[in-house]
This record gives structure tokens, C-alpha cells and sequence, in this order.
């Protein structure tokens, strides 16, 4: 069955499928969604699942998004009287899952909401009138009838402090929410095609699940331990059933690399207020660009010594700051004190909740004791919007590098000086590559560019992973290349080279016109050329991007493309 609607919001469907015996998949479609949580592009929207198990008793897993009210009660009476079911499964309480659960409960009166101790003091500040609930934990188990009996399985911290897995032994599907998902809307029910979804798959990933490889690793343990599992159940995109031990696999293998990483970050936050996980996982994406590893904790549910043990092992820690009445956030962070080492970097933000507490007496206790900020305090005055994300992100990128710059020296040192003097005599030209994207325009200096194609006219262009211009290189995005020129390019080149803070305008004292798609043209350039990223590649520590060539022109005809020459090759 599928029910449609089509509003502001965009397409909006419904799919209902029996994936095992007594079990109907609700699955919310939103086709047209392209942001989603920490304001990461979307190509291919979303969806939001939901679950009936009918035995001899009831169960719904999870609800939908309120964007999806009135589509999905309907389905759900269509599928069931409410006022029959006994149990609301409540994996985690993040809106996009739970939005609906009061509308639920208001048509089922009668059931038990079953949840995690954290989630259900979540529940209480959201739904309005009393309700039935129970605590479940790992272990724990209901006999519903029909064969049915459901385990829990405590997974918290993915990515929600508050997550809980469900496992049904007699249909041997495994219920898990936000993990193992994906941002990918399609009528697949199942992972049909797994070249089509592996690229949101993993992007899903990165985004949401390696900061908390750990806590992932330790799940997937204790998912080890239920037995055979036919279907995973998840809470985005396609239900993994065709490809699932591949993709298990891949979790595992890339939680084993984030976890084992060298290099740590701990950001910590309060989830349930304000928009801090949003703003936290925006700087822990600029943070991932170096390779430097993320661990997230929620310091209003953590235990002392859980943030203390991740603060001695971490080389930089990320405190969002929380209301000022939350007693277990601020000793939390107080405990801080007394482990962080004059080695390490910190850096603060606001969350925005509307009581946040000041951060300048926090900083300068820290800057006392000699730990070094790695980016300035965000001080966060207005709705968070993507330009704010952006700026986020660079300060997460700020932190990476500085963590990481001891590793990187000494993995230049350890290169075979044969090798790298010879690699050094590939010459490149000199280009200022820039874009703007979601009100925000940037720059930087790039010597690895090559032309790639006649027909159509392409070229590709390398960019280090680290750098925070990255995310504004998506395929479909469209910047300028400028070709500097030879004898003229010095005062470019320098500037372009030059670190600024987060948010500063790198245009500011440039000469610029606005090229046809928004970028800034370079008036000193000897050429410039508007582009789109048609293909990107992952290459070690850097993205490899195709671009095709829109439009261009040379604005001195007698002039010469500057030229880079290397002694080696090792680093820039």
C-alpha cells in the first residue's frame, strides 16, 4: 500500500510492506528532503521507518517525523485498531522518530511505552499527559505470542545518548533505528542495489556513526551475541536483508579504524537542549577532515569518569556549553580540570538553548592551567543556520590540523628522501580555486590541477581532505578556477595561503567581479574558468574531483601560467 501527499515540504508517500511473518514495515518517504540533522547535503532525500509486530499481543516500533501526522496515523488505522496496542517501542527519542508517539498515545491509550531509562525522562518533557512505561534494558525480553519474544539490547551514544536495539528471535529481525542506516529514498523496500546505496550508505556513516565508533563496536558485540539475524530493521532508507553481511562487515571495519585511530577528539555536549548535538557534530565534521578520530558524550547523562577517561586519552576536547541549571553537566566539566594537560586543545560554543552559561569564565580556568584554544569561542547569538554551520566546521578543521601537525611531521621525516626528491620534479601550475555556497564564500590555493578531457572540456583537481572548502566541492557544485599568472601572482598566493578565523571574509581586500554562478572571479588572475564537479574520487588524503568547464576567459592573452616547482615531494 502506498498513500501520497504532496505539500510545502515536498513529496511525501507511504509504503507498507510485510518483510516477515506478523510484521509490516510503515515506511515514510520524503522524497525531496535534501538537509537533514547537522545540515549535511541530502542527494537523494529520506525516509523514516516504523514497525507493527502483531502477535497475540501488539507492538509498534518507533513512529515518523510530524511532517508526516496525518499520512501516517492514517496508514496506521488502516493497519490496526490503536486502541489495540500494547507496547510502543521507543529505540530512541530523536524528533524525526518520535515525533509522533504523543499522537500515538493518544489514539492507544491503553499501551506501554518501552524505552531506556534516559529516553523516557526525555518522554516526559514531551508528551503532556501521563502514560504507561516501563525501563528496559539489555537482556530484558517480552513475549508478545505467536512465537514472538522481544530482546533488548542497550546501545547508547548512536547517536542519541538514549538508544535501545530490538531483536524479534522468532523472525530473527533485528530493530536498530539510527544505526546501519542511510539518507536514501527509493520504493526498495530492501538493499536491493547495493551500488546505488553504498556511496549514502557510508556517507550516512561518517557523518553520524564513526564519531561513536566505539560505543558502536561494543553494540555490535552484544549483537553478536543474540544469534542468527535474517533482517536488520533500521530506522533510514533501505531495510538490509540482501547485502547485510557485507555491509555489517563494513560497520565493523570502519569502526575498528575510527576507534583505533591515534589521534582523539572528545566533544561533549548536552543532547536535549537547545541545538547543541547539531552544532557539536558540525565542528566534529571539520575535525574528521584530518583524520583525527571523534568520540562524542553527553555530559548531562555521562558518568564523571567516563568524560574524565576520554579527556586523559583525547588530544583536544570540544565542550558545548550547557544551561546553567544542569547540575550533572557542570561538575561533569568541572571534573575537567583536575586530568587536561597544557598539551592539549580545547575549544567552547554556545548551544544556543536560550540560558546557555557564559563561556568566559569556563576559558580562562582552562587557559590558566595552560591548555591551548584551538579555535575562538562561539559565541552563538541567532538561530543556527548553514553559514553557522560552516563556520563550525572550519574551527573543527582548525582543531584537527593543529592535533595532528607533531603526527604529520614525523611521517615526513620517515619518507625515503630518494623518493620524495624525485616525486618533487613533477612541476604544477598555480590556480586560486573559489566558491560560494549557502551565502558563504571561500578560497584556496591549488598547484594540482591537470586537464583530463577534450570532449566535453574537463580537468581534475585534487584537495586535501583537511581542508575545510572541501564540503563546498559536492558533485553539482560549481566554483571558479583562476590560473594565476607568472611575475604577477605573489601577493595572491600569499593571501590565499594565509590562515584566518573562522567566518572572516577572504575577500574583503581582493579585487573581485561575480562570475555567472556566484564565485568570485579574481581580477589579477591571468584566466578564469567556471566550473562543476561532475565525478570525485577518494584518494588516500585526498578527494580527487572531475570538473567540467562551463565558461572561461584569458584577460591577457601575452601573459603565462604561473609554475610551482617542488624539491620534494612529501608535502606541499
Amino acid at each position: 500500500m502506498v498513500a501520497i501527499s504532496e505539500n510545502a515540504q515536498g513529496r511525501l508517500t507511504i509504503q507498507t510492506v510485510e518483510i516477515a511473518p506478523n510484521t509490516t514495515a510503515i515506511r515514510s518517504l520524503d522524497w525531496d528532503r535534501d538537509r537533514f540533522d547537522i545540515e549535511f547535503g541530502l542527494q537523494n532525500g529520506t525516509t523514516y521507518n516504523s514497525y507493527l509486530i502483531k502477535g497475540e499481543k501488539i507492538v509498534l516500533v518507533d513512529t515518523s517525523h510530524q511532517k508526516f501526522r496525518d499520512l501516517y496515523l492514517n496508514t496506521l488505522k488502516s493497519l490496526v485498531n490503536p486502541k489495540a496496542i500494547d507496547y510502543i517501542i521507543v529505540s530512541h527519542t530523536e524528533p524525526d522518530h518520535s515525533g509522533l508517539v504523543e499522537d500515538v498515545l493518544q489514539l492507544a491509550p491503553r499501551a506501554t511505552v518501552l524505552a531506556s531509562k534516559i529516553a523516557l525522562q526525555f518522554l516526559d518533557n514531551l508528551v503532556h499527559d501521563p502514560f504507561s512505561k516501563r525501563i528496559v534494558k539489555s537482556g530484558d525480553r517480552i513475549n508478545i505470542g505467536k512465537g514472538h519474544e522481544i530482546e533488548f539490547v542497550s546501545a547508547p551514544n548512536l547517536h542519541w545518548p538514549d538508544t535501545i536495539f530490538s531483536y524479534d528471535r522468532h523472525t530473527e529481525v533485528l530493530y536498530t533505528c539510527d544505526a546501519f542506516g542511510m539518507h536514501y529514498c527509493s520504493d526498495d523496500t530492501f538493499d536491493k542495489d547495493l551500488e546505488a546505496i553504498e556511496a549514502d550508505f557510508r556517507f550516512y556513516y561518517d557523518c553520524l556513526m564513526g564519531p561513536n565508533a566505539r560505543s558502536l563496536l561494543n553494540a555490535m558485540k552484544k549483537m553478536g551475541d543474540l544469534g542468527h539475524i535474517k533482517i536488520i530493521a533500521n530506522g533510514h532508507g533501505p531495510l538490509l536483508y540482501h547485502h547485510l553481511d557485507v555491509l555489517r562487515e563494513c560497520y565493523q571495519s570502519w569502526s575498528h579504524k575510527q576507534a583505533n585511530k591515534e589521534t582523539t577528539v572528545g566533544v561533549l555536549y548536552v543532547s536535549d537542549y537547545g541545538y547543541g548535538e547539531r552544532l557539536a557534530q558540525a565542528v566534529s565534521q571539520g575535525i574528521q577532515k584530518s583524520e583525527v578520530g571523534v568520540e562524542f558524550i553527553d555530559i548531562a547523562t555521562a558518568d564523571v569518569q567516563e568524560v574524565n577517561e576520554l579527556a586523559l586519552r583525547s588530544a583536544g576536547i570540544v565542550i558545548g556549553m550547557p544551561p546553567s541549571d544542569n547540575a550533572a553537566a557542570h561538575a561533569a566539566i568541572s571534573s575537567l580540570l583536575a586530568v587536561v594537560k597544557n598539551k592539549q586543545f580545547v575549544g567552547f560554543f554556545e548551544s544556543f538553548g536560550g540560558d546557555d552559561e557564559p563561556i568566559a569564565p569556563l576559558r580562562k580556568r582552562f587557559i590558566d592551567l595552560g591548555v591551548k584554544e584551538a579555535f575562538p569561542a562561539m559565541k552563538i547569538k541567532q538561530t543556527p543556520n548553514e553559514p553557522l554551520f560552516r563556520e563550525l566546521q572550519e574551527c573543527g578543521t582548525d582543531m584537527g590540523q593543529l592535533v595532528v601537525r607533531a603526527r604529520n611531521i614525523k611521517q615526513v621525516k620517515s619518507i625515503d628522501v630518494n623518493i620524495e626528491k624525485a616525486l618533487g620534479r613533477i612541476s604544477n601550475g598555480l590556480y586560486i580555486l573559489t566558491t560560494a555556497k549557502d551565502g558563504t564564500k571561500n578560497g584556496m590555493l591549488a598547484s594540482w590541477v591537470a586537464q583530463a578531457s577534450l570532449k566535453p572540456l574537463g580537468f581534475t583537481v585534487a584537495v586535501a581532505k583537511e581542508r575545510a572548502i572541501e564540503s563546498c566541492l559536492q558533485v553539482g557544485d560549481r566554483f571558479v578556477l583562476n590560473v594565476l599568472e607568472e611575475g604577477n601572482y605573489k601577493e595572491l598566493k600569499k593571501h590565499f595561503l594565509k590562515r584566518l578565523l573562522p567566518g572572516c571574509d577572504r575577500f574583503a581586500t581582493i579585487n573581485t567581479q561575480t562570475a555567472n554562478n556566484g564565485c568570485s572571479i579574481l581580477c589579477d588572475a591571468l584566466a578564469y574558468m567556471e566550473c562543476e564537479v561532475i565525478r570525485t574520487m577518494e584518494c588516500s588524503d585526498h578527494f580527487i574531483m572531475y570538473c567540467s568547464v562551463e565558461h572561461g576567459r584569458v584577460s591577457k592573452p601575452e601573459g603565462i601560467t604561473a609554475v610551482r616547482h617542488r624539491k620534494v615531494g612529501n608535502y606541499y
